[in-house]
């Protein structure tokens, strides 16, 4: 068929040509037009603005396009509940997406400008925290790119969890502007919003069928307005929706207030109603803000679930048909509110019989777990539940009372099974269980690496595993390469397109192709000059960042995570203070030189990470100040990792530090983005190390520690944390060195909490895995002093990596949970 001369013609402007002519045009248009700044007097931010809105119309067309496909088509879409997606800069992985990386540098450079100085200025989107976030943002990208109808559902919050800088050692918490100067990728759709009760109560009647019908009188009401985002996949036409809501007041302007006087109360409900939106809440403050999170919980879900209730009409279709053009899923407990919220709106809003929204709910809701710990995994107590949600704390007491009559009758007279299961913990404050809702409501539920998945099943989840067998999958999690080796680690991605194709990129197993190289003396000597490039990145940004000279040529030793104490960062502190001890007294002593390199946020009210903080940073300072220690030893925080951070650390690794307590971390995805860039990894049989181990090989891993079954055995046994001390000199020396007050300026108090913590209860068994640690650590300085043997090593963590690539873990999701297609999105016939 001839081309459409429109088509052509659209192609070719300055808004849709992907050439470096129309870029060009394309930036200068939207300087002027959207920015309103002449070339002449433009700053680098319009300039950077000029081209991310440039890049935007790029992918407007396919946007469009993979809409009306959807419309067009019956099909199944993926609905991906999070509470986070932290997504990461936009500008260069839309780049990489579209395929005109290059073509954007000839035509910035052709207008005096720099890309990669553009790329810098971009804000880090605060729409996440951590790994849960993350692991959201690596999905939407392979949905796409697999090209899987999908919609990302979450909060637009107006100011992330917060910036992290370092003063005197101590975290200091920033309010994170991210949307100050604007957001050229969002666009927002005031037609699209819903409105969400709270609060006030509910009164019951009969309608004229004889049914009993229940009616929420709500207090108070808020509106939530859809702000949408496009996420392109990698090279093809299908571009999906990020939907996030942000909150505003229904009527957010009391005029009749204003003119009696009275202008606080005039802005009142506006104030109340946009807080909802306003900030994300960090998860590891369990009592503090507790209202706040239900109530950004039941928000997001509530707007959500209308949304596709809205979906299914336009596209003509009876409700009853709900679950077959929608799959949920529910990261983590989070979302978990959906099992009554979809019930109620079924239920008192649809008028559908409760057995049939009951099918409904329970065919289209999947639930991911991501924690064993029990602080995590979320539950509401009854007085602030009920006074915020009544409508759906009563349907969570029927489905709870159905429920329980249901295990009855498979348990019959096991009172104690009825109490552990039930979705109502009677033991103390009566509390809502979350987990046990989503796991009683949803068609499926799944862990995340697996001996996650398995304990889920020996532990959390025991007797609803025994009930329902069929309903526990796992499903490894896993990162997208685009954006954490294709666009943090060009220097790579060329060697490995020269050296096993570019199709490595959508197939990530095609990586193993490089085994074949792995003991070639001129491919290694490649392969460390990409390293080395990448440290000396690094180290130019640790300068800048925290004013410390670090040499590229020394190990680079990386953890980089949330700090948390099963995460154990103080663990690997204390083996820093014991090579620092060692060093002390025997100067001639023959070591691998070491650059530790920490980062991470504490939650604001975590008082013990935030001092696992401040002992990173006081062993920084001493280490860093001893002249004996230059060239031997250097200790680092950077401050505020976040992804555009993470862009230059991981692939400088030299050491990726996973060290949680062995059952403790689910699965874990920093593991894998260092494992993909090559670095070698010292860790603990816990979450996703398990198979990363199992596919590198244990000559390529460092293992030590405790199994997860020793870790149960020793709880059990009685734990007794002075004796790992009286028994280990170095350990002992390393806490009282801290406790003494070296680290601290000579304050003995300032550690005491976290020494007593760890001489008194080690609840985490870091001294009981202390010995095991400082052994594989010297494991790991005899593999380095080996160029060739530790270089054959990183060669082949990247080659066996393709098991973690996300786009494997979206395909499990589709196969064993979803059951959903590829829909292909056809460019040509949409313009």
């Amino acid at each position: 068929m001839a081309a459409d001369p429109t088509t052509t013609a659209v192609r070719s402007s300055a808004r849709t040509g992907l050439d470096a002519d129309a870029l060009k045009r394309g930036v200068l248009d939207n300087l002027i037009c959207l920015q309103a700044r002449p070339p002449g007097i433009a700053t680098p931010h319009d300039w950077y603005m000029a081209l991310a809105y440039s890049v935007r119309d790029r992918m407007l067309a396919r946007w469009a396009a993979t809409f009306q496909t959807y419309a067009e088509r019956e099909l199944r879409v993926t609905c991906y509940f999070s509470a986070e997606f932290l997504i990461g800069p936009q500008l260069g992985n839309n780049l990489v997406n579209l395929g005109i990386e290059a073509n954007a540098r000839a035509a910035m450079q052709a207008l005096g400008q720099d890309l990669d100085a553009l790329l810098a200025i971009e804000e880090e989107p605060g729409l996440g925290n951590g790994g849960l976030g993350r692991l959201a943002a690596c999905y939407l990208d392979s949905l796409a790119t697999l090209e899987i109808p999908s919609v990302g559902y979450g909060i637009r919050y107006e100011f992330g969890i917060f910036d992290q800088e370092i003063r005197d050692g101590w975290q200091v918490e920033v309010t994170d502007k991210w949307l100050q100067k604007g957001n050229p990728w969002e666009i927002v759709r005031p037609n699209v919003a819903y409105y969400v009760a709270f609060g006030g109560h509910t009164q019951s009647e009969t309608d004229p069928q004889g049914r009993l019908r229940v009616q929420w009188i709500p207090a108070h009401m808020v509106k939530g307005v859809a702000c949408d985002t496009p996420m392109l996949g990698f090279r093809v036409n299908t571009c999906n929706t990020l939907r996030l809501w942000k909150s505003e007041a229904v009527e957010s302007f009391d005029l009749q207030d204003f003119n009696a006087g009275d202008y606080y109360q005039a802005v009142q409900e506006k104030v109340i109603s946009e807080t909802l939106s306003k900030v994300l809440y960090p998860n590891d403050e369990p009592e503090a803000g507790k209202r706040l999170r239900l109530a950004q919980q039941y928000f997001f879900v509530s707007c959500s679930l209308q949304d596709m209730l809205r979906l299914l009409d336009l596209k003509g279709e009876p409700v009853g048909r709900f679950a077959d053009m929608f799959a949920a899923q529910l990261n983590d407990t989070h979302p978990s509110i959906a099992v009554a919220e979809l019930m109620r709106l079924l239920v008192d809003v649809r008028l559908l019989p409760w057995d049939e929204a009951w099918s409904i709910t329970r065919r289209t809701l999947a639930y991911t777990n991501h924690t064993l710990l029990p602080e995590a995994l979320e539950t509401w107590g009854l007085p602030l539940f009920r006074g915020l949600l009544p409508r759906p704390l009563e349907i969570i007491y029927e489905i709870n009372r159905r429920f329980l009559d249901e295990v009855r009758q498979r348990y019959p007279g096991d009172d104690a099974r009825l109490a552990r299961m039930s979705m109502i913990d009677e033991a103390g404050e009566k509390k809502v269980r979350m987990a046990h809702l989503a796991t009683v409501g949803c068609c499926a539920v799944n862990g995340v690496a697996a001996l996650h998945s398995a304990l889920l099943k020996q532990t959390v989840m025991r007797d609803f595993a025994q009930l329902w067998p069929e309903r526990f999958h796992n499903v490894t999690n896993g990162v997208t390469p685009r954006r954490f080796m294709l666009l943090s680690n060009p220097g790579l991605a060329r060697l490995l397109d020269k050296t096993v194709g570019e199709g490595w990129v959508t197939d990530l197993t095609r990586l193993r192709a490089l085994e074949a190289h792995a003991d070639d003396a001129a491919f290694q000597d490649e392969w460390r000059g990409v390293k080395r490039a990448n440290k000396e990145a690094l180290a130019q940004h640790i300068r800048s960042a925290v004013g410390v000279v670090v040499d590229p040529t020394a190990l680079f030793d990386i953890q980089v995570k949330r700090i948390h104490e099963y995460k154990r960062q103080h663990l690997n502190a204390l083996y820093v203070v014991t090579l620092y001890q060692r060093l002390r007294r025997d100067p001639q002593r023959a070591v691998a030189p070491r650059c530790f390199v920490f980062g991470g946020k504490a939650a604001p009210g975590y008082a013990m990470a935030k001092l696992i903080i401040r002992l990173i940073n006081g062993v920084a300072e001493v280490v860093n100040n001893d002249p004996a220690m230059d060239g031997r030893l250097k200790v680092v925080f950077f401050p505020d990792f976040n992804v555009k951070n993470a862009h230059f650390i991981y692939p400088a690794a030299d050491l990726s530090e996973q060290i949680s307590t062995a059952g403790k971390e689910a699965s874990g995805t920093g593991n894998m983005k260092f494992m993909m860039n090559g670095a070698l990894t010292i860790g603990t049989l816990d979450g996703a190390n398990v198979e990363i181990r199992e596919e590198v090989g244990d000559q390529n891993f460092f293992l030590f520690g405790l199994t997860a079954e020793q870790v149960e055995q020793i709880h059990c046994e009685g734990y007794r944390p002075a004796d790992c001390v009286n028994a280990n000199e170095e350990l002992r020396e390393a806490l009282d060195l801290i406790a003494g007050g070296h680290f601290s300026r000579g304050d003995r108090n300032m550690f005491r909490p976290l020494i007593e913590n760890l001489r008194q209860t080690d609840p985490f068994l870091v001294l009981a895995d202390y010995a095991a640690y400082v052994a594989c650590q010297e494991e790991v300085s005899a593999a380095w002093q080996d160029a060739r043997r530790w270089t054959r090593m990183s060669i082949l963590n990247t080659a066996r990596a393709g098991k973690f690539s996300s786009d494997r873990a979206i395909r499990e999701y589709c196969e064993q949970i979803w059951k959903i297609h590829p829909v292909s999105v056809d460019l040509d016939q949409r313009l």
